[in-house]
């Protein structure tokens, strides 16, 4: 390969790479360690709007960077936890905290799963009652008869296992 591609597809790569590193959190300035444990503390309790299964702590996206450039703004400027996340939770809904509340409009978070789960057992157990049983039920006298018969010249041949068809 030549030396000019190899370089561009290692430019590339590291620029693709690039977005992933660059949002850390050693990138704010805290006035105390407190402080900084209450950033950490809040960023973790918020979910990603993008990724969905991350806290604002962990998730790489553009709009988990926004939000915690966001949240450090608002308690730079003095606002209290709870009115930083009044704030989120007025603007995005209760699917930006890691925990909802439990309230009416959170019922399908919390009871969902619950739910699906009921059903899916309730159909379970409906179609285990309602196959049929089988077994003898099935077989005529003649054909009992006739196992019967070939069973018992098998154990006067002398074998206990049975023959295999070739």
């Amino acid at each position: 390969m030549p030396p000019l591609i190899k370089t561009i597809l290692l430019a590339a790569l590291l620029a693709l790479a690039m977005p992933a590193s660059a949002y850390t959190l050693e990138e704010f300035q805290f006035d105390s360690p407190a402080q900084e444990a209450q950033f950490r503390d809040l960023i973790s309790k918020l979910r990603c709007l993008v990724c969905q299964n991350e806290s604002l702590a962990g998730s790489q996206a553009e709009l988990a960077q926004d939000l915690r450039n966001e949240v450090y703004r608002m308690m730079r400027a003095g606002q209290s936890k709870d009115e930083i996340l009044d704030f989120l939770v007025a603007r995005y809904g209760d699917f930006v905290l890691y925990d909802p509340p439990l309230k009416p409009s959170t019922y399908v978070l919390w009871f969902g799963p619950f739910v699906i789960i009921g059903i899916a057992a309730f159909f379970m157990l409906r179609a285990v009652l309602r196959r049929k049983p089988t077994g003898d039920e099935d077989i005529s006298e003649a054909e009992r008869e006739r196992l019967r018969a070939l069973l018992e010249t098998e154990s006067a041949a002398g074998t206990d296992e049975p023959k295999q068809a070739t």
